[in-house]
């Protein structure tokens, strides 16, 4: 019973054992695993020397910022996130957002129901553990990547090309490639780990792109004791001619290639034949009994500098034994520009793996800075409208408070008592003018100082007073009378004041005009630069699938959520604002005809 007990304890700490954090000092991890349903639909399973071709870009990693000088900082462990694997970085731009990792798989992974790695970083003190030389099986004796102008043996053999005329551009199926123009070749000189005997086997992969048909190219040649093997292209076919003393043919596969595209070739030979493999599927196999090779080899032309091949390859390989097809083929669909084999999870800190990350959070995380600066632009439009609105509606509400209790005691005057709601000054007038809404807020004003309607009214019986003789009593006033041209100078006064009470009235409305039509604008901006980077991200990474492309896509269209979140509260704002406005309006104008009708028919 005690057994079953501790059995029962061990049970439900073993998922809190298994997600346990590798080490404190690093910051961030990433669960990395292989589709086994893609697996399976492709009928390939996961060979013992299998490399993962881990692509990072904006559709999937959003903290290229944090990791560590040229990587450094990354590690790569097996899904028990306790053993160490082997693995190098072939190329790492955090400017352009884009890395890719090569992570030796570890011999058991095909057993596991869930085959993962997980990526470790976020450690700036961290030294770098890379092993391009300790990532490689012991049968593969070359490999070359052709980075950065550099063609170099990445194994632990060091079988680096004696000549390489070969220049490296961007555009390979992996990062850069080699690009050949008909005159270039890359030699490289015999030595005992270049072996490729027969009775082992030995197998010879590369990516090949051609833009136009060949005329009988080379892309390898190896001599024999009595004669040569090439591996070339005529037209659009790939062709192996064997030219030995005991035989002398040439092999042509059934497949051809297709130009401005991309293809895995693969030899593989054995004592007793020869198969040629094109992306993964065998094209032809010939019974050949092949001599070993030896002497040097010639990639790209043949020994004598002749039949110069015109293309790009990328990712050559030589391996002294003869791998199997399924080999071949994972190869083929781990690399190839559908890939499709790796899935990513989502990053994770130590804070993070009680409760895990929502879908709006890490959706955040994938905005690019571009997409940062747009939603910065409009949090400050968004801003900035809210507070013309605030502001606005605070005034406009007072002033029409103000209005309406001005024309309830103006209603009740008669027209002898025109002028009666006159105050000696304009007090308030001055701070009225200078801020609106601090004005509006404060309650030590006039009875109708804050009445827009007042201040027409204002300057009516002020100019009204005018045109009278100076006398000092009601009376006096009341008996004068004003001609129809000192009418229309009143009714003119008054109107230039309604017009800058509504320009008052209608000042920084504009604002809210720019938020309305130019947030969702600004936000589309946003994703349009989004989506741009994460199609060239995952171009340079050479990564196509849902997955690579779904979070980057996401995180553009955030920018067009806020355009949109600036752009609808400011509608809906301006055209309730515009509404008070139109009341107020009404009212103003209304007044103007009722004071110069009471003004005609007193005074004319």
């Amino acid at each position: 019973m005690k057994r079953f007990g501790l059995l029962l304890v061990l049970l439900v700490l073993m998922p809190s054992l298994a997600s346990a954090w590798w080490s404190d000092e690093w910051g961030y991890k990433k669960k990395i695993s292989l589709d086994v349903q893609k697996l399976k639909q492709d009928g390939v399973s996961i060979p013992e020397d299998a490399f993962a071709l881990i692509r990072l870009h904006t559709g999937n990693f959003s903290y290229f910022l944090d990791l560590a000088d040229k990587g450094k900082d990354i590690r790569l462990l097996a899904a028990d996130e306790t053993t160490p694997l082997k693995f190098y970085i072939e190329k790492l731009d955090p400017v352009n957002e884009m890395a890719l990792i090569w992570v030796k798989l570890p011999k058991d992974i095909a057993a596991s129901p869930e085959p993962a790695v997980w990526m470790y970083y976020g450690n700036p003190q961290a030294v770098d553990a890379q092993d391009a030389a300790g990532s490689f099986d012991v049968s593969e004796v070359l490999s070359y990547a052709f980075g950065q102008n550099v063609v170099k043996d990445l194994t632990a053999n060091a079988n680096n090309p004696s000549e390489a005329t070969a220049t490296s551009a961007e555009g390979g199926l992996i990062a850069e490639a080699a690009v050949f123009n008909g005159t270039q070749v890359i030699r490289i000189t015999d030595s005992p780990s270049l072996v490729m005997s027969p009775a082992n086997g030995w197998t010879f992969s590369t990516w090949i792109k051609i833009d136009q048909a060949q005329q009988n190219t080379v892309l390898f040649q190896r001599m024999t004791a009595s004669g040569s093997l090439t591996l070339s292209v005529r037209d659009k076919t790939p062709v192996l001619e064997v030219n030995d003393a005991a035989i002398k043919q040439d092999f042509a596969g059934t497949v051809h290639v297709t130009t401005a595209s991309w293809h895995h070739l693969a030899v593989v030979a054995t004592a007793a034949n020869l198969v040629l493999y094109l992306d993964g599927v065998e094209t032809g196999n010939f019974p050949v009994n092949l001599p070993a090779l030896t002497g040097d080899i010639s990639i790209g032309a043949d020994l004598s500098g002749a039949r110069g091949f015109s293309g790009m390859l990328d990712q050559l390989a030589l391996f002294k034994v003869a791998r199997d097809a399924n080999a071949v083929k994972f190869d083929a669909a781990m690399q190839g520009p559908a890939a499709t084999l790796v899935v990513y999870g989502e990053d994770s800190t130590p804070d993070s793996e009680e409760g895990g990350e929502s879908y709006v959070l890490s959706t955040l995380n994938n905005v690019t800075v571009d997409g940062w600066v747009i939603i910065g632009i409009l949090g400050v439009m968004c801003v900035v409208s809210w507070m013309v609105m605030i502001v606005k509606a605070i005034v406009i509400n007072r002033i029409h408070s103000e209005n309406r209790k001005f024309e309830q005691a103006f209603s009740k005057l008669g027209t002898q008592d025109i002028a009666t709601l006159n105050a000696e000054s304009a007090e308030g007038e001055e701070d009225f003018d200078e801020s609106p809404l601090l004005f509006s807020l404060s309650n030590n004003h006039g009875a109708f100082t804050g009445s827009s309607i007042y201040r027409i009214y204002h300057v009516g019986v002020e100019e009204m007073n005018k045109r009278f003789m100076k006398s000092a009593g009601a009376e006096a006033v009341a008996s004068q009378t004003l001609s129809e041209a000192s009418m229309a100078a009143v009714k003119a006064s008054m109107d230039a004041v309604l017009v800058r009470e509504l320009q008052k009235l209608n000042a920084q409305m504009v604002l809210l005009t720019i938020a309305i039509s130019g947030g969702p604008f600004l936000g589309l901006l946003g994703t349009v630069v989004g989506v741009m980077i994460t199609f060239a991200a995952i171009a340079a990474s050479g990564e196509i699938n849902v997955n690579a492309i779904a979070p980057g896509i996401a995180a553009a269209l955030v920018a067009t959520v806020a355009g949109l979140i600036v752009a609808i509260p400011a509608l809906f704002g301006y055209n309730y604002l515009g509404s008070r406005i139109k009341i107020v309006t009404a009212d103003m104008h209304v007044f103007v005809d009722e004071f110069v009708a009471k003004l005609a028919e007193q005074h004319t």
